[in-house]
């Protein structure tokens, strides 16, 4: 009886999901979308300007007009701003130099030879859940997490000969959807803090003081949990499904490695890493050196932002909340894929020369041409978006229209959490989201009595869940490249559809672990507790 109720779910489950991927297949190309929504953006937008329509940050004396594209302050704007809106697209910043640095890692070999030395004896079994350790924990690398994760966890489970599919798309999610919390204090940690210590600074009883280890307590729990939900998604969920639906698990050779390969290009550099279990003497002797360097190379950055007068020190002499070796992450990132990377190529001679070095950094931007491309309309459509005052817009509308619901007590906190999952489809960055939101909310939930920290934890919930559903996230479109090395006719709803299953679950385990802390009174963090003292 129990397996055929399992059954009759499984089938039920696949319907459901296959139903999302058909539908969300529908959309148009990407690109396609993109302009559409940019042209769409550019209507309304015009029709609020001449409207006169404003917008007003409860607690700010400024008011922001919004400014429509078909005007001729707009027109202007785009005319002057089409090459900086491309060139200033977010993503491109971190995408770019380490796409550059992991074409010198793969291409070279050390990182088959990494996950082969670490993987090969390791149980299959523990795959999934170590992708979802090092997934959550990704956001020590802020967004460099999203773009080196998801092919890693490929690699790593292709090599253990399971679906490398699953590795990619349980990376991106365990990623994106646990971005907001670690078990370690991160710069998003000491952003958020600072943001709230702005607004709380005119309240009259803004409660303990609101720091980078705030929510530490609340961080510690929910990362064991969603570590262990993204692990059993991926290996219950997510994998059966592919498997059942026959997703290939070789990456298909497009039309240009075809041209290359006839061309007499090296092996080295276009084809698949070898992933036998065994490294043969000349590779476990490379894996050592470029491991030393690797050592080497961290012990100088260490030494370089420790000693006193350190250059990366901020003016106070630390670290936090912000600091040039907070902003130095994308650098790190490139030197410890780089400098190892050209230490195996060496020993082993898939990098013989220096020309070989642009030569494999070239195949690693070849594989994104196709992301480069759409990057050009996102980075329209986000400037747009943010130009014309439409994204603060929504978000001020938005926690006005829960304020006049006059819901009290944790309900309000609930209304307040699916608030920012909703915008969270809409605004992607967590530091402007919180921005808008922490300047209605954390005024207006002091009044009833909350500390700002529990309203700062409450956030991170509907910050990170969504974000891996919305086509507005630029990193979809990464993966989506990404997805599209095995399966080329893949569609935006092919990656909601897959995502879904960790959404929900995170969701909802994640609101779990707020209510816990709240009935319960558990402090949010060292010295910040749920509710406010009464006042003297």
């Amino acid at each position: 009886m129990s397996t055929a109720t399992g059954l009759s779910r499984r089938r039920l489950t696949d319907r459901f999901l296959n139903g999302v991927e058909r539908v969300g297949n529908k959309l148009p190309e990407p690109f396609t979308l993109f302009l559409i929504l940019f042209g769409i953006t550019a209507a309304v937008s015009t029709a609020m300007a001449w409207a006169n329509v404003t917008v007003q940050v409860p607690g700010s004396a400024e008011v922001t007009q919004i400014r429509g594209l078909f005007t001729a302050e707009g027109l202007t704007w785009l005319t002057e701003n089409l090459g900086p809106n491309y060139l200033g697209f977010p993503p491109l910043v971190t995408v770019l130099p380490i796409l550059l640095a992991v074409g010198v890692a793969e291409k070279s070999g050390l990182l088959a030879a990494m996950i082969r030395r670490a993987f090969g004896s390791a149980p299959r079994w523990a795959l999934p859940y170590a992708v979802g350790v090092v997934g959550v924990l990704g956001s020590i690398m802020s967004d460099a997490a999203f773009v080196v994760i998801p092919p890693l966890a490929a690699l790593v489970f292709k090599a253990a000969g399971r679906h490398p599919v699953a590795g990619l798309l349980g990376g991106f999610a365990a990623a994106g959807a646990g971005y907001s919390t670690n078990l370690l204090v991160t710069s998003l940690d000491a952003l958020f803090a600072g943001i709230t210590t702005a607004v709380t600074a005119t309240l009259p009883n803004p409660g303990s003081p609101v720091t980078p280890v705030s929510n530490y307590f609340f961080n510690v729990a929910s990362s064991l949990v969603l570590m262990f939900i993204a692990g059993f998604v991926i290996d219950k969920v997510l994998e059966p499904r592919l498997n059942r639906q026959g997703v290939p698990r070789d990456e298909v050779a497009d039309d240009d490695a075809a041209v290359s390969a006839s061309a007499g290009t090296s092996a080295s550099s276009g084809s698949q890493p070898d992933l036998r279990a065994e490294l043969d003497p000349k590779e476990t002797k490379a894996l050592r050196w470029a491991m030393i360097a690797g050592v080497a190379l961290a012990v100088i950055i260490a030494v370089a932002v420790t000693i006193p007068g350190s250059p990366w020190r901020n003016e106070e002499g630390g670290y936090l909340p912000r600091s040039p070796l907070l902003s130095s992450i994308v650098f790190i990132v490139f030197a410890m894929f780089v400098v190892p990377g050209l230490v195996y190529g060496k020993i082993v001679g898939t990098i013989a020369s220096g020309k070989d070095v642009p030569r494999v950094m070239g195949h690693a931007i070849r594989d994104m041409a196709g992301f480069l491309v759409l990057a050009f309309i996102l980075g329209q459509f986000i400037a747009l978006f943010n130009w014309s005052g439409i994204g603060q817009w929504i978000a001020v509308a938005g926690a006005t229209g829960l304020e006049a619901i006059g819901l009290t007590g944790y309900p309000a906190i609930l209304g307040f959490i699916v608030l920012a999952s909703l915008l969270n489809l809409f605004i992607i960055s967590g530091s402007a989201m919180w921005t808008l939101m922490a300047a209605v909310f954390v005024p207006l939930f002091v009044l009833l009595g909350y500390e700002p920290a529990f309203i700062q934890g409450a956030f991170r919930v509907g910050d990170s869940a969504t974000q891996v559903i919305t086509p507005l996230n630029p990193y979809m479109i990464v993966l989506l490249a990404m997805l599209r090395k095995y399966e080329p006719e893949a569609g935006l709803g092919t990656l909601i559809a897959r995502m879904l299953p960790f959404v929900i679950p995170f969701w909802l385990a994640w609101a779990s672990i707020l209510s816990i802390f709240y009935f319960f009174e558990i402090p949010m963090g060292p010295g910040n507790g749920i509710f406010l003292p009464p006042a003297e």
